[in-house]
């Protein structure tokens, strides 16, 4: 699984230093928001031809990561 994450990448001169695909100018944000209007694995990979299937599992087990740690803290309604 780890393997996955060397497919993400910084650089401050693309997107900003945003996360990104194999140094491509395709941000994880980018893949994710497409998964979650319901874009599916083929339409992606057909409209963005350079990504991999492994590069869309990537984005999924990145953002995993994010969120992996989170503490959620409950809130008192005042």
């Amino acid at each position: 699984m780890e393997v996955l994450l060397q497919r993400i990448t910084f650089n401050q001169r693309v997107l900003g230093g945003k996360p990104v695909i194999r140094g491509l100018r395709i941000s994880v944000e980018m893949i994710l928001e497409l998964l979650t209007k319901g874009a599916t694995e083929w339409e992606i990979l057909e409209d963005y031809p350079e990504l991999e299937p492994d590069d869309l599992r990537a984005a999924l087990l990145y953002a995993h990561h994010l969120v992996v740690g989170e503490t959620i803290l409950d809130r008192v309604a005042a």
